[in-house]
């Protein structure tokens, strides 16, 4: 193992993360009581521009009257991208009025780590001038050529900051890699597998070598759950936490997939039960179910269980 090592900068449960437009405050309640981890109320795609300001309105509102943490709820808030005008009150209008009840801010389409840098600068500024004992967590969408040609260095850069993930923006990504697709997160049938999978292992292991957490995005097919259960299954291979949710359909099937099933937990528990007894006769390796372990299988088998017990403690 090398000595430069990257422990974890912030452990949440993250198996679905739902969007929810600010220009619909209709749906804030029902998002409350939809049963995902995290949700993010949106500032930014999902706003026509007309409505930019009043959405703004409707997200503090909903912030400050909505018990989210109560609700067992991370609440997150993405805000407009930083080539906008709406980006510096997005983030100033926030903290001031309601930055004690956010857990994260969500920068989109983020192509360099002096991105991170901008919002974190101000988020420092911003907290110490109100007063604020909550540190806010920073989560940045990779969803652009220029994002994930950067995306060792932003997730390097940002470890030893606010940074706490990293997701991938499938839409944007392909619109910026001019893709011939117009597939939000579907298999496109001219390509032989999977179009993406490049992609997310890239952010992926930059993710998981400095600490961050890696969320897969947007699946556009609410009518597709079993090609929506396949994506994710997908991205949770490669070892990504969690997946958006565009509709309270999919949260029960991101977190059906993002939460290991009882089979693999409990072979996972027989593996460091099996490993133990080994340690204590003098070895490193043993034999279960005539396949030998040995320490990488600890290391697995840990990553299963300790991830089995978070999601336990949040239920």
């Amino acid at each position: 193992m090398s000595h430069t090592l990257y422990s974890a900068t912030v452990q949440r449960v993250q198996r679905c993360e739902l969007a929810v437009p600010g220009s619909n405050p209709g749906m804030f309640e029902k998002a409350l009581k939809s049963g995902a981890d995290f949700i993010f109320l949106d500032l930014e795609d999902a706003v026509a521009p007309d409505d930019k300001v009043q959405a703004r309105k409707n997200v503090i509102g909903a912030i400050n009257d909505l018990d989210w943490r109560g609700n067992g709820v991370t609440l997150s808030v993405r805000i407009n991208g930083l080539d906008t005008q709406y980006m510096v009150r997005d983030v100033v209008d926030l903290i001031e009025q309601a930055g004690h009840k956010i857990d994260t801010i969500l920068i989109p389409k983020v192509g360099v780590y002096a991105d991170v840098y901008m919002v974190e600068a101000m988020l420092s500024q911003l907290e110490t001038q109100q007063g604020l004992k909550n540190r806010i967590g920073i989560e940045a969408l990779i969803e652009t050529a220029l994002g994930m040609s950067n995306v060792e260095d932003i997730a390097r850069n940002g470890a030893s900051g606010r940074l706490e993930a990293l997701h991938f923006g499938v839409a944007d990504y392909a619109a910026s890699n001019r893709a011939r697709t117009t597939n939000i997160g579907g298999l496109n049938p001219d390509y032989p597998g999977d179009q993406w999978h490049s992609a997310i292992s890239r952010m992926t292991v930059a993710c998981r070598a400095y600490g961050l957490r890696p969320i897969d995005g947007p699946f556009g097919d609410i009518k597709d759950p079993d090609g929506y259960k396949l994506a994710a299954r997908r991205s949770a291979a490669l070892g990504c936490e969690g997946k958006w949710a565009i509709h309270p359909s999919q949260i029960e099937l991101a977190n059906e997939v993002y939460t290991p099933p009882p089979a693999e937990i409990e072979k996972a528990k027989r593996i460091l039960v099996a490993l133990k007894e080994a340690a204590s006769q003098g070895k490193g390796a043993a034999a279960l179910d005539g396949r030998l372990i040995d320490a990488a299988s600890e290391r697995m088998a840990l990553n299963i269980v300790r991830t089995a017990e978070a999601i336990a403690a949040r239920v």
